[in-house]
């Protein structure tokens, strides 16, 4: 943990989300704003990529899952899908140094085989490369949806018990965990997601049960650390109580 970066932010005495997740929106629409293509806002957002990972590894942040791919981004037009794919492969490329100078482990989860074999074997190999000695894990959610997630593990779990290998009795939320992408991951403790929408957008659904969120209308090309120091002063000032009084929190103290 980087005490310079802490106290430059006053974040010395805030409780640190270990696992925060970002839906990382607005590239658009800064390009457009600037009367540019959406490909090179999506260039600036890869920086900022960059910047948040750097920074959330320097104040302690120990996982940090970005939304970078949906099933759903499949479908925009072929020539930005494209764009996107050789970005993704650049950043991938380009970044290897700084992870494994940082110690910080790649992770991606999504249906994988969709992304062209590029950029899987890419991204296949960085994971093996970082795969230890790390303290923190950047996980990228590629071609990801949360319910085709859900739809998979339940049909993992079905699998199990239609073979014998284990009884409906047995289902329970850590055979549930266990089963999805993010199995061995800590659920995500902050949301954020940027450019002013308030919705989750298919997102882990099933993770994000006791998650605080924080919505803002920053674009992500323009989220850089005082703007993520600011999103970590809201979690850290904010009471969890997970269905408890705060009576019953005070009597735990």
């Amino acid at each position: 943990m980087n005490s310079n970066t802490l106290s430059a932010y006053n974040l010395t005495d805030i409780t640190m989300p270990k696992h925060v997740a970002i839906i990382m929106d607005g590239n658009g629409r800064w390009a457009k704003k600037r009367l540019w293509n959406r490909v090179r806002g999506h260039k600036q957002g890869a920086k900022t990529v960059d910047e948040i990972t750097t920074f959330c590894r320097a104040v302690g942040v120990e996982y940090l899952t970005l939304y970078a791919f949906s099933t759903e981004n499949w479908n925009r037009p072929k020539k930005e899908v494209d764009a996107l794919m050789n970005l993704l492969d650049e950043f991938l490329r380009d970044k290897r140094e700084t992870l494994l100078k940082n110690s910080i482990r790649l992770n991606v989860i999504g249906s994988i085989e969709r992304l062209p074999d590029f950029v899987r074997n890419r991204a296949e190999d960085l994971m093996k490369e970082t795969a230890n000695d790390y303290k923190m894990t950047l996980t990228l959610a590629l071609s990801y949806g949360s319910r085709e997630e859900i739809v998979s593990a339940v049909k993992t779990i079905a699998q199990k018990v239609e073979s014998g290998e284990m009884s409906v009795h047995d289902i329970d939320d850590k055979v549930m965990n266990s089963s999805l992408y993010t199995s061995g991951m800590p659920d995500p403790d902050l949301v954020i997601r940027t450019s002013g929408e308030q919705r989750i957008s298919n997102f882990l659904l099933w993770q994000i049960a006791y998650a605080e969120f924080y919505f803002t209308p920053v674009l992500w090309p323009d989220f850089g650390e005082a703007e993520m120091a600011k999103a970590l002063h809201s979690f850290g000032n904010r009471t969890r109580r997970f269905g408890k009084t705060d009576e019953q929190l005070n009597e735990e103290k």
